[in-house]
């Protein structure tokens, strides 16, 4: 297992101190971040042709957020040096490597440079005519740099930065105008941009949601509950933290820098079985983790729940990379509420992987009927042509019982974990990537929703009969959608849930609405076709 792979770079202590005076030389506009114009110049140092600098980014940029980190900086500098030895760069090459034996690269003039700096910001003359020819090329920048002290904080210096703003700018005042909020999302805020990626994990009790991120930690989170019955009876997120505590969900729906403030709106009946436990560990440098309760089944689900727990696993599904359903061989039945849970997750199908945990209770056999029992539970709930793929494996600190599975089942089950393993592993390296995808979808959505609240505006009358007229149009909005539908061209897979929808409209007054803004629609139409794909071209490797 081999997940830890995930973690901070790894380096001499001794060097850091110079690596922080480069880092913080090559950092222009003293912001932390190292962008790609700043790197083009400082990576130039290093003598190395283009082509493996291109390749340098790529390794370091391993989450392509458009910037560099002091950790990424670092990784950057001993690809560097390494490829100076003679050593052909790849992705792979950092895995093996004595990292604390990597020594600095050779920056040619780089100790002149930075002297140089030091001594413009005293403003004494120097002569630079003996300097060589890459020193002299970084001088400018350097003398322009040296009097700036922080970042104007409105600069744009990743692809987060630039989705921050175009949001503030073009699709939150959209969304604001036309209650997005309270039809389909709530609105985002900066530590929704900031936040880790989140894997979620759902199944029935028992089936080893908690033992899965106990496996995957290799220790226990603070109030970690494992036993045969329901024993985790509310949402867990493990997070990354100085110090092992748990804090209650009343604290965390209210700071700022944390991303659940949207959580409020399920009440205190949900916030009292909400708690965030922080823990140090190099993995939830990473991803966050978010254990929830065992879903019920039979006469359980009708009682004990106080709170909207489908609506609860919706707004996290939305924030999630990933989503585990678990189930195990003497669990495959999917109860009443877990068909909701399922259903809830539409429109987030490529987060979903279902795993199989547990499978080595039943011997090869079984094992084949129970695989085949669990695809035709799932193919009455997930409406996709598409075979849903199901990971088979036993996720906890036990031996595999190769005493039921036998060695065939034992080589089974380690490809199958490695394959989940590897799926987890992408998880942090995509995570921008699937922000921005997360973000158009939103984008689309919001004038979906724009269109069909301008529709309706329209179709209301000026003067009489207008909660006749409302009640009419809330009867036949699955019509109402298939205009909009054929007046803008938009696909019938982009709608919302048309209950759903319903539901909400039926508390609002039609006629109070904004009339439609086309302006609105088309800053973000702007946004999409031209915005975000300069804001990634600005943003990718600099090499390009």
């Amino acid at each position: 297992m081999d997940i830890l792979s995930i973690r901070s770079a790894n380096y001499s202590k001794q060097d850091e101190p110079l690596y922080k005076r480069w880092f913080e030389f090559a950092d222009t506009d003293a912001d932390g971040r190292l962008t790609g114009p700043d790197a083009v110049k400082f990576f130039s140092l290093s003598q190395l042709p283009r082509a493996d600098l291109k390749q340098v980014w790529a390794v370091a940029d391993v989450k392509r957020q458009g910037f560099l980190g002091f950790k990424e900086f670092i990784t950057a500098m001993q690809v560097i040096s390494m490829a100076q030895t003679g050593q052909e760069i790849s992705s792979d090459m950092l895995k093996n490597a004595d990292l604390e034996n990597v020594s600095p690269p050779n920056m040619e003039g780089l100790e002149d440079l930075i002297s140089v700096c030091a001594l413009f910001s005293h403003q004494e003359p120097i002569s630079i005519c003996s300097m060589p020819c890459s020193t002299k090329l970084l001088l400018c920048s350097c003398s322009n740099s040296c009097s700036k002290t922080s970042i104007p904080a409105k600069s744009v210096t990743s692809i987060i930065d630039g989705l921050k703003k175009l949001y503030i700018e073009k699709l939150k005042p959209l969304e604001i105008a036309y209650r997005f909020n309270d039809f389909v999302s709530p609105l985002l805020t900066a530590s929704d941009f900031d936040a880790k990626p989140q894997v979620m994990l759902l199944g029935q009790y028992s089936t080893g949601k908690t033992t899965f991120i106990k496996h995957l930690l290799q220790a226990s989170y603070p109030g970690a509950h494992i036993g045969p019955e329901p024993t985790t009876d509310r949402f867990v997120v493990v997070m990354g933290g100085t110090d092992e505590r748990s804090v209650p969900g009343n604290t965390i729906a209210v700071q700022a820098d944390m991303p659940f403030s949207g959580l409020s709106k399920f009440g205190t009946a949900f916030l009292s079985k909400f708690e965030c436990s922080l823990m140090p560990h190099p993995l939830l440098e990473h991803i966050t983790f978010v254990d929830t309760p065992g879903v019920l089944s039979g006469e359980k689900q009708r009682t004990q729940r106080s709170y909207d727990f489908t609506g609860v696993t919706s707004w996290f599904a939305a924030k999630c990379d990933l989503i585990l359903l678990l189930f195990d061989p003497h669990k495959l039945d999917i109860s009443d509420e877990f068909k909701r849970v399922i259903t809830s997750l539409r429109g987030h199908d490529d987060k979903i992987r279902v795993v199989l945990n547990k499978a080595d209770q039943v011997d090869t056999q079984q094992l084949m009927r129970v695989y085949g029992a669990l695809m035709w539970s799932l193919g009455k709930v997930i409406n996709t042509p598409e075979v849903m793929r199901v990971y088979i494996g036993s996720f906890n600190d036990k031996p595999i019982n190769e005493q039921k599975i036998g060695p065939i089942g034992r080589e089974l089950f380690e490809r199958e974990q490695n394959d989940l393993l590897a799926d987890l592993k992408d998880i942090p390296r995509k995570s921008c990537d699937r922000r921005i995808n997360e973000f158009v979808k939103r984008a689309r959505q919001a004038k979906i929703h724009a269109y069909i609240i301008g529709h309706l505006k329209k179709e209301m009358p000026t003067m009489m009969g207008k909660q006749k007229a409302q009640q009419r149009l809330i009867d036949n909005l699955e019509d109402e959608f298939a205009k909009v539908q054929r007046e803008y061209h938009l696909p019938p897979g982009d709608f919302p849930s048309l209950e759903h929808y319903r539901e909400t409209l039926a508390g609002y007054n039609i006629d109070k609405f904004e009339k439609p803004k086309p302006k609105m629609v088309q800053a973000v139409d702007d946004m999409l076709g031209y915005d975000i794909p300069e804001l990634l071209k600005r943003f990718r490797n600099p090499y390009d």
